[in-house]
């Protein structure tokens, strides 16, 4: 009989958690205590592949990369994301591999360096809203607005920060390659960050573009294209909630299409946060997927069982 795909998506707590530096140290710490679910699912009978964001650690490394400006070559953002793609996917093989090993389980893991295909024409890329990278003074805005066409806003009243556009992702370029470690047993890592941003030019060839793409986003497209049974998404809460943190605020179990439509609408799930997690899990199921759900990293054996989490159903 064919075992079930799943695909978990870890957040970004999976990896630094509030009020750390996010060392590597902790990074590895935070990793090995997030991998009970992807046990767990394994241990159902489902083939795994993993997921993952990195906006701290791209955040870092342009950091780095500013700290160094005439000393060594810059790096583009593509390059940046698929350097901490690389990185973080090392962290999560390593644990992982460690972990199957003292439960018995005989399986592979491989992080597939992913590119995602973006429009070349979608209209974000003519509003950047997306902030990444470290404060500048106004002086350095100008300076890079001038040399460099950066799109620059001030982030928060705490300064000014690059941004860029975040398009809508398309088609998983290396779709075939995780098909194919799936029917060896592998445990596959891919489209980390929201995987390689590339438009396909004129010539028909991939270039990279420096934008970012949805983790959660990419994760539905990237489970559409597996024919995946389900999307998990691990996060820093339980359940979905309306009116989060504030005067009424409810916890919802389950979520129809139309009423996570409505309620994204209403403004209830942020953009910066559950938004995003939401239109994946109502993109996913409007593709032909059977099973959506929102949890916490170490609630996914429950969220399965209906025991907690938010599954999103179709109406």
């Amino acid at each position: 009989m064919k075992r079930k795909i799943v695909v978990i998506a870890l957040g970004g707590n999976a990896l630094i958690g509030e009020g750390q530096q996010g060392t590597v140290a902790e990074q590895f710490e935070n990793v090995r205590k997030s991998l009970d679910g992807i046990i767990s699912c394994l241990k159902m009978g489902f083939e795994v592949v993993i997921t993952h964001g990195n906006g701290p650690q791209v955040g870092n490394l342009l950091l780095m990369v500013e700290a160094s400006r005439n000393q060594v070559p810059e790096l583009s953002l593509g390059v940046c994301v698929a350097d901490t793609e690389g990185a973080i996917g090392y962290m999560i093989q390593q644990s992982l591999t460690n972990r199957l090993r003292k439960e018995g389980i005989d399986r592979c893991v491989v992080t597939v360096l992913t590119q995602v295909v973006v429009n070349k024409d979608d209209p974000a890329f003519l509003n950047p809203t997306k902030p990444i990278g470290p404060f500048f003074t106004r002086e350095e805005v100008e300076r890079f607005r001038r040399e460099k066409g950066w799109y620059v806003a001030e982030d928060s009243h705490r300064g000014y920060r690059r941004v860029v556009a975040s398009p809508n992702p398309l088609k998983i370029v290396e779709e075939r390659a995780v098909k194919t470690l799936l029917k060896t047993g592998d445990i596959v890592i891919a489209a980390g960050g929201g995987g390689i941003p590339v438009i396909i030019n004129e010539g028909g060839d991939l270039e990279g573009v420096d934008v970012v793409i949805d983790k959660d986003l990419a994760s539905a497209v990237l489970a559409r294209e597996l024919g995946a049974h389900g999307l998990i998404m691990l996060t820093g809460v339980d359940q979905v909630f309306l009116n989060f943190r504030q005067p009424g605020e409810q916890m919802l179990s389950r979520l129809t299409i139309n009423e996570a439509k409505k309620y994204l609408q209403e403004g209830h799930f942020p953009p910066g946060s559950m938004g995003p997690k939401v239109q994946a899990a109502m993109n996913f199921l409007g593709w032909g997927g059977e099973l959506a759900i929102i949890t916490s990293i170490d609630k996914v054996k429950e969220a399965l069982d209906g025991r907690t989490g938010t599954m999103i159903i179709r109406d």
